[in-house]
């Protein structure tokens, strides 16, 4: 499937925190928005892989997804090799999309970087004819890094106040990594101890900066193309 907008994350829930309201705005005015999921996330503390999954897809609901992916590659095994790229250059062929997402390259957790690389290198791949000659080239116009556990330069900033709902919902369908459950062998983890309390006030934060209530932020490594500033 064609899809204007294909944004990658190292697990499932990583592309609702970093800009679950922009997938909602955008889905919401039909655009064709897709997330792949490098891992199951098999390696994570609470929850299993067949939960995380079932969550992923309510997620996916929630946002009006077009398509979800997995690539099944080893969490806490990501690392840019041949294979690797090679994965996640197929799946920019597969889809062809105009804009591509990745986590911010600079992460607390090392997945998430990783899938920055990964992707980077694979953009760069996609383009190349003579590289995996099997699938047609393809030309991404522009590449966006989103950020997860931690802010860094922010180069433009999405109003996402009228889909925060959607945001919140989508991340609270992932209960067995947000909410910690009472009586269940549950681990303490960043993420249980009010991670999405935080994460809306941290949209909130940076909505202030252009005075609306909430936004997503993102940065990017080539230049913007201005014709006229007005």
């Amino acid at each position: 499937m064609t899809l204007d907008i294909l944004i990658f994350g190292a697990h499932a829930d990583d592309a609702e925190i970093g800009m679950g309201g922009t997938i909602a705005k955008h889905t919401a005015a039909g655009l064709k928005v897709g997330v792949c999921d490098l891992t199951r996330a098999e390696m994570s503390s609470n929850g299993d892989v067949d939960t995380r999954m079932a969550e992923a897809e309510q997620a996916s609901k929630v946002l009006g997804l077009a398509v979800r992916t997995n690539l099944g590659l080893p969490d806490r095994g990501l690392y840019v090799t041949p294979e690797h790229v090679a994965a996640v250059t197929a799946e920019i062929r597969r889809h062809a999309p105009k804009v591509v997402f990745a986590p911010y390259w600079e992460d607390r957790h090392p997945d998430h970087v990783m899938c920055s690389k990964l992707v980077e290198e694979a953009v760069f791949n996609a383009k190349l004819r003579r590289f995996m000659p099997e699938s047609p080239a393809v030309q991404i116009e522009q590449l966006y890094f989103y950020f997860i556990n931690d802010i860094g330069r922010t180069d433009l900033i999405v109003d996402i106040t009228e889909h925060y709902d959607a945001k919140e919902q989508s991340l609270l369908s992932y209960a067995s990594q947000f909410q910690a459950a009472p009586g269940k062998d549950t681990v303490s983890t960043p993420l249980n101890q009010g991670y999405v309390e935080r994460v809306k006030a941290r949209d909130s934060l940076l909505g202030q900066r252009k005075l609306i209530s909430y936004a997503e932020g993102f940065a990017s490594k080539t230049p913007y193309l201005v014709k006229l500033f007005t």
